[in-house]
């Protein structure tokens, strides 16, 4: 065991659930009407604590056991043979545990983003379950946990680099999203602006500074890796707040908060996981393209394509993890093949899970609110709170 290496991965993992609890939740919950801010809590809460769970009774087995190269296997249900001393590398196997932990929680808690304001509380729990252990669960093993796709399998010696989740975290996590979004339809109202940009913004700062942990931690060490990881992080955000703003600015004559704010998100999900392999010359590229091409997805998906992925889930979660992915190969630190063909298997592989999913959970719960809910507001009719008593 390594002492300092240690004390930061404590750091990070503290970092990374920071960026759910309570980064995300703001985030998202601003975006949403206030009768349906609550509820956007309760999801990334529940989902939280529901995560946490299973990833302790299969999860953690499932993601790094020592099965084969496709399935971890069950040999690690309930950190058996995990104690105090147990090692992972030169950190103990538990912290290990517990900062992978926060990667399955945030991973399905994005998911969120495409479904607030209609969708049954039922379904959030039953389906993020479910998708976790079934769908990013595998992924991460296939990728992190010495899988078909990494290192020594079917892309030959090197096989893909994914530092800390273009492809395990941000394009299942999209993908997801947008096929979800498709069948849940449109919300009933889809004009109302966001209630709170003030939350959006601190969820948003949240999930900056909590990144360092997401990114500068997957390096599990504390080493020039992880500073230089760190110091890419914060470059690729500020350059895509920047390009995202002035591109609001060229196209609509100003540059609005939640638009600055939706472009650090894009930012810091395209370096994911590019952090790990590139400098800060080429993560000052990828923000500043990510802050356009990110933007111009939210519009063909909502404008053109007219899918209702409220928060944009896919078009900045999704295509900025991809993004990131793709430059990895551009910037010559992984191989086209592995790249694109890693893409390939997992989007396919998210899809049909997706798919499978949604249409198994629907009929044990209802996926969508019926429309009176839905006018009325979540925070009411579904968990009996107002997030503001306007009469005290």
């Amino acid at each position: 065991m390594n002492g300092a290496d240690t004390a930061w991965i404590i750091v990070a993992t503290a970092l990374v659930l920071f960026m759910s609890l309570p980064g995300l939740a703001l985030f998202y919950g601003g975006l949403v009407r206030a009768r349906n801010v609550l509820s956007v809590f309760m999801h990334v809460y529940a989902i939280a604590a529901l995560m946490s769970i299973l990833w302790l009774m299969f999860g953690y087995s499932i993601a790094f056991g020592d099965g084969n190269a496709v399935w971890g296997g069950l040999g690690k249900m309930f950190l058996n043979g995990v104690d105090a001393d147990s090692l992972s590398g030169t950190l103990p196997e538990v912290l290990f545990f517990a900062f992978q932990m926060t990667f399955a929680i945030i991973t399905p808690a994005l998911i969120v983003g495409a479904y607030v304001e209609r969708i049954g509380f039922g379904f959030v729990l039953a389906f993020s379950g479910l998708w976790m252990l079934l769908c990013y669960a595998p992924v991460a093993h296939w990728i992190w946990g010495g899988g078909f796709l990494s290192d020594g399998g079917i892309f030959g010696e090197t096989g893909v680099r994914d530092f800390a989740g273009g492809i395990v975290v941000h394009e299942t996590a999209g993908l997801a999203a947008i096929l979800i979004s498709v069948f849940l339809g449109p919300r009933k109202n889809t004009k109302h602006p966001p209630h709170n940009p003030g939350f959006v913004m601190i969820g948003a700062s949240m999930l900056w500074v909590g990144w360092f942990g997401f990114n500068g931690g997957s390096q599990l060490a504390a080493d020039g890796g992880a500073a230089m990881a760190i110091t890419v992080t914060h470059i690729s955000a500020a350059a895509a707040s920047l390009s995202w703003a002035l591109w609001e600015k060229i196209k609509f004559g100003r540059a609005s908060l939640v638009g600055i704010v939706t472009g650090t998100i894009a930012g810091l999900a395209s370096i994911t996981p590019a952090s790990g392999f590139v400098g800060p010359v080429a993560a000052l590229i990828i923000g500043g393209v990510a802050g356009i091409l990110c933007q111009e997805a939210v519009n063909l998906i909502r404008n053109r394509l007219r899918i209702d992925d409220t928060l944009d889930v896919f078009a900045v979660h999704g295509v900025g993890g991809i993004f990131g992915t793709i430059m990895i190969a551009v910037f010559g630190a992984g191989s086209w093949a592995a790249q694109l063909g890693s893409l390939a298997i997992v989007g396919v592989f998210t899809l049909v899970v997706t798919f499978v999913l949604i249409k198994g959970v629907s009929i044990l719960t209802r996926l969508r609110v019926d429309e009176e809910t839905e006018v009325n507001g979540l925070d009411l009719a579904v968990h009996g709170e107002r997030a503001y008593d306007t009469a005290s």
